[in-house]
């Protein structure tokens, strides 16, 4: 996964929740609806994991997910819902050293969670952010059923705060998102304001996302690939889908990961330039968007900077946003 270029988070926060269409040969084949909300998360924590000689182990007990204004728990807030727990993360603890990221997801008896069910391809998704939004990854780490432990080779590039997210679904109950901090020492140079950014140059590509975020409407956001000035019409599935989308909001860094609604697309189809998404922000503010999408076997992430604004959803076609209905 290629690594997200730098970008300010303002302590980042609630989620924008996507859904839309992917396009396919540069025709957009629009679902016409968001996809589910997934639940919030407020429980409190417990256990400890096997480690290694270079390895830290970071999380206290008994953190709690923010709530929105409606008194509902938003995602990736909380290290712990319904019972379930992301342990304590283990990771290298300086810059530079090379180690493994392991972690455990613990059932409500307090066991690990050996049964999942998988979301598009693959039983958990692995997101890492430091708190000012940079140096996003998102990756797919190994399980070993026999212990529990899920693990991915490992190396901190930058010290600072971090952000790991685990979006997964117990194969007894609904899709979640748990997180939790982990501290990578060194001295930390934080990121400075990069302003608005709707156009992300990666790799080689351009990708420029148009539309606009309105609080609690449903509006339109596409986003657009091209290389050398032409139009990529070599999109790949990846995932089972042409785009991924993450988003995060200045305050808190609750999180969203989406993908493009519609048909999966078959393994030798090829989309784009274009990629629509029917998008609804739950509260006016920045937000964070981090843009996957696969060419010639290669995973892109382009990251966009984008205010949502106040509006009034009785004035708008799009209509109001549900907050809480469900999933990715």
């Amino acid at each position: 996964m290629n690594t997200a270029g730098r970008l300010t988070v303002f302590g980042a926060g609630l989620v924008v929740a996507f859904g839309g269409a992917y396009a396919t040969a540069g025709a957009l084949v629009p679902d016409g609806a968001l996809t589910a909300w997934q639940e919030g998360a407020d429980m409190a924590t417990h256990v400890d994991m096997e480690g290694h000689a270079d390895m830290a182990t970071h999380g206290d007990r008994g953190g709690h997910g923010a709530e929105h204004e409606s008194g509902a728990s938003l995602p990736g807030l909380s290290l712990a819902q319904d019972g379930y727990v992301l342990a304590p993360v283990q990771a290298p603890a300086n810059v530079g050293d090379n180690g493994v990221l392991r972690f455990q997801i613990l059932t409500p008896t307090d066991t690990p969670l050996r049964d999942y069910t998988a979301s598009h391809g693959k039983d958990l998704h692995l997101v890492v952010v430091r708190t000012d939004g940079y140096g996003f990854r998102h990756t797919h780490p190994d399980f070993d059923k026999a212990t529990g432990t899920w693990s991915v080779p490992w190396q901190w590039d930058a010290a600072g705060s971090y952000r790991v997210f685990t979006d997964f679904a117990p194969a007894d109950a609904g899709k979640m998102t748990l997180s939790r901090t982990f501290e990578v020492a060194g001295e930390f140079s934080p990121v400075r304001d990069p302003g608005i950014r709707t156009v992300a140059e990666v790799d080689g590509y351009t990708v420029r996302l148009d539309g606009g975020l309105v609080a609690g409407v449903t509006t339109s956001l596409k986003v657009t690939v091209t290389r050398g000035g032409q139009p990529v019409t070599s999109l790949e599935p990846y995932l089972g889908a042409f785009g991924h989308l993450v988003a995060l909001r200045d305050g808190d860094l609750a999180y969203l990961h989406v993908h493009p609604a519609g048909d999966e697309p078959a393994a030798d189809q090829r989309g784009g330039p274009a990629i629509e998404f029917a998008t609804a922000a739950p509260t006016a503010g920045r937000y964070l968007l981090y843009l996957d999408f696969q060419v010639d076997g290669r995973v892109h992430t382009a990251t966009f900077v984008v205010d949502a604004a106040p509006g009034d959803p009785s004035q708008h076609a799009g209509g109001q946003a549900d907050e809480h209905s469900g999933g990715h």
